[in-house]
């Protein structure tokens, strides 16, 4: 077990398992503070995520199903499933997240590097971190666009 803390922005990810060396699954405690900013929503092409809410409440998306998550309560995210999560409660939530096959703790550290440097992040140097990753933008609404 590894009790390093990453922190990314308000957000810290706690590593139990890191699967990366196996191409396994991994699991992350994530901890969001009331509030806080959260990654825009994403997809992940290579892998598939589980939450599991530990902790007060996150409100939790996939595709079209949006839904609030108390202690106990979860939501899967398929491949290539856009998804994203936020705290609006009042309180600092803390949920069990796993993903198959993980991207690991590195991810988190390159996204780290580029969140924490002050300032606005630099937008180019995270998407090129997200799509190493496999992680993928989700387009903006269609609202937004007109």
């Amino acid at each position: 077990m590894n009790n390093d803390v990453i922190t990314v922005g308000q957000l810290e990810i706690r590593y139990l398992i890191d699967g990366t060396a196996s191409q396994g699954l991994g699991v992350f405690e994530l901890t969001v503070p009331s509030g806080a900013r959260v990654p825009p929503p994403h997809s992940h092409t290579l892998n598939e995520e589980f939450f599991y809410v530990l902790e007060g409440s996150l409100h939790y998306a996939v595709d079209d199903v949006s839904r609030e998550l108390a202690p106990g309560d979860w939501m899967s995210t398929p491949r290539g499933s856009v998804h994203g999560f936020r705290n609006d409660g009042a309180r600092p939530a803390r949920a069990l997240v796993m993903l198959a096959p993980d991207i690991g703790m590195q991810y988190f550290r390159d996204v780290a590097t580029v969140v924490n440097a002050g300032g606005p992040p630099d937008r180019a140097r995270l998407l090129e971190v997200m799509s190493r990753y496999g992680l993928v933008p989700a387009a903006p609404p269609q609202s937004a666009i007109a």
